[in-house]
């Protein structure tokens, strides 16, 4: 555990470069997408945490009460420490932006982070499930956000990931959504479309 509450992977880009956010999913780890945010920006720095919840053994960055309902205080809590986390490092590695990647989990409290904090230039959005109307917050003008889903995933619903869509748009958000005819499993398209949007 780090003094900034997350066991984490990071790769030290160079200065003036953007850094990158990347999160796994529930039962993932730091290894999920380490190498993937690599290889996406070469000079950027990578930031890989750990999620510090456990459910059953499984890492998480929030507590749940059951599929799709979630324990608002901790999402909370984990959404003022993530977003804490995130600006100290893109400070102490002179960050010219700071982009976020996640999935499943780790695009639930990316996107809460977002939402909330703003903090982010540009995110994508992997299976992600917000089941909740969130509260207007401040402008989210200027900033790009990819959400990629599949048509037929039992875990974020199609209604959802629209919702979701819209809550953004509607707060100024540049959003494009892709979608694969599957379930709640990474697609070739969506990684294609991910290496689109970042090389934009």
């Amino acid at each position: 555990m780090t003094e900034t509450g997350y066991v984490h992977r990071l790769h030290a880009g160079a200065p003036g470069k953007p850094i990158l956010l990347v999160l796994h999913g529930t039962g993932g780890d730091e290894n999920q997408f380490f190498d993937f945010g690599r290889r996406l920006l070469p000079d950027a720095t990578i930031l890989s945490p750990r999620g510090d919840v456990s459910e059953y053994g499984a890492a998480r960055f929030f507590r749940r009460t059951g599929e799709g309902v979630y324990d608002m205080p901790d999402l909370s809590r984990a959404t003022e420490k993530m977003a804490a986390y995130v600006k100290a490092f893109a400070g102490e590695y002179r960050a010219s932006e700071i982009f976020g990647l996640g999935f499943s989990n780790g695009a639930n409290i990316l996107a809460n982070v977002l939402i909330e904090k703003g903090i982010f230039d540009a995110a994508v959005l992997m299976h992600p499930l917000i089941p909740f109307q969130p509260e207007a917050q401040s402008t989210l003008v200027g900033r790009r956000v990819l959400i990629t889903a599949g048509q037929r995933d039992p875990i974020a619903p199609v209604p959802m990931t629209e919702a979701l869509s819209e809550h953004l748009k509607k707060r100024g958000a540049e959003v494009k959504t892709v979608w694969h005819p599957g379930g709640h499993d990474i697609a070739p398209l969506e990684i294609n479309a991910i290496r689109d949007f970042f090389g934009e």
